[in-house]
C-alpha cells in the first residue's frame, strides 16, 4: 500500500513538473520570439537607410546629405568621458564599502543611497544636471555636462556590481593572503580585483550600454547639436558644446522631423552597438574566468 501511495505521489509530482517545464519554456520562447521580432523589424524597416555616406557624413540641407556621423562622435565622446571618471570612482568606492569600512550604520546609509540613486528616474537626474550643471556652473547644452550628470546615474551601477563581484571572492583568499604576510593593498590589487574582474567588467559594460541608451536626461543636458569636429585638435573643445547622441537623433528624427527612414536607421546602428558591447562582455568575462580557473589551484596552495 505504501509503495502504491509512493508511485501516485510521485505520478503527481511528475505531472507538475512536466506542466512547470512546459509554462517556463512557454515563457523562455516567448522573450526570444518578442526579441527576435522586435530585431527584424527594426532591421526590415532601417536597414535601407544605412550605408558609407549615412554613416560618415552629417545631416545637411544645403549639401542634401543625411547622415549620424556627428552623433556617433557625440556618443563615443559622452562615453569616454562618463566612463573616465566614474569607473574609478565607483570601484574605489566599492573596495573602500567591501574590504576597508567597518560594517555599520554608516556603510548601511551609504548602500542605501546608492540602491536609491540607481532607482531614480532618469529625467530627474537630466532636470538636476540642467539646473546645476548647466545653469549654476556654467557649462549650459554641452557634453561636459551630458556626461557629469550620466556619472551620477551610472555610478551606483558600478558600485553595486563590483561590491557583489567582490563578495563571490572567498575569505580564504583574504586570510591566505595575510598568512604569507601580504599587506591589505597588495592583496587587494593582485587577488581580489584580478578574482573579481569578470563582474566587475560585467558592471561597466552594462553602466556603458546605460549611458548609450539614455536619453531623457541628455535631453535637458547636451542638446542635440550634430556638428562634427572639423580637426582631431577641435575635440577637446567639442565637450564643451552641445552635442545630440545617437538616441537623440533617433527621437528627434521621429518626433520633430517625421524622418522614420533616419530614425530607424539610427536603431540599426544603435543595435549593433549593443549587440558588440554584449559580445564585448561575454568574451572578456569568459576570458578572465578562464584565468581565475587557472590561479585557483595557485591560490588554494
Amino acid at each position: 500500500m505504501k509503495h502504491n501511495n509512493g508511485s501516485r505521489l510521485s505520478g503527481k509530482w511528475r505531472i507538475s513538473d512536466m506542466i512547470l517545464y512546459v509554462l517556463i519554456g512557454l515563457c523562455a520562447a516567448f522573450a526570444v520570439l518578442l526579441l527576435v521580432s522586435i530585431i527584424v523589424y527594426v532591421l526590415m524597416r532601417g536597414i535601407g537607410s544605412v550605408n558609407w555616406q549615412f554613416l560618415t557624413t552629417v545631416t545637411s540641407v544645403r549639401k542634401g546629405t543625411v547622415g549620424i556621423a556627428g552623433n556617433i562622435v557625440n556618443t563615443v565622446m559622452i562615453v569616454i568621458l562618463t566612463m573616465f571618471i566614474a569607473t574609478p570612482v565607483g570601484v574605489g568606492a566599492a573596495i573602500y564599502l567591501n574590504e576597508y569600512a567597518k560594517p555599520g550604520k554608516a556603510v548601511r546609509i551609504i548602500e542605501f543611497a546608492t540602491e536609491t540613486l540607481s532607482g531614480i528616474p532618469s529625467i530627474i537626474f537630466g532636470l538636476f544636471g540642467r539646473i546645476f550643471f548647466g545653469e549654476t556652473l556654467g557649462l549650459g547644452y554641452s557634453l561636459l555636462t551630458g556626461a557629469l550628470t550620466l556619472i551620477l546615474m551610472v555610478l551606483p551601477l558600478i558600485t553595486r556590481n563590483t561590491q557583489e563581484a567582490l563578495k563571490t571572492v572567498p575569505n580564504s583568499y583574504r586570510h591566505g593572503a595575510v598568512g604569507l604576510g601580504a599587506g591589505k593593498w597588495y592583496t587587494i590589487r593582485t587577488i581580489l580585483l584580478p578574482s573579481s574582474m569578470p563582474g566587475i567588467i560585467t558592471g561597466v559594460i552594462l553602466a556603458i550600454g546605460r549611458i548609450v541608451g539614455e536619453s531623457a536626461a541628455l535631453l535637458f543636458t547636451a542638446g542635440s547639436g550634430k556638428a562634427l569636429p572639423k580637426t582631431f585638435v577641435a575635440i577637446f573643445p567639442k565637450i564643451f558644446q552641445s552635442g545630440g547622441t545617437m538616441t537623440i537623433n533617433l527621437y528627434l528624427s521621429a518626433t520633430s522631423e517625421g524622418d522614420f527612414d533616419t530614425a530607424f536607421g539610427s536603431a540599426v546602428v544603435l543595435l549593433v552597438l549593443v549587440f558588440l558591447i554584449n559580445l564585448v562582455t561575454k568574451r572578456l568575462a569568459a576570458k578572465y574566468d578562464t584565468q581565475r580557473a587557472k590561479q585557483l589551484p595557485c591560490l588554494h596552495g
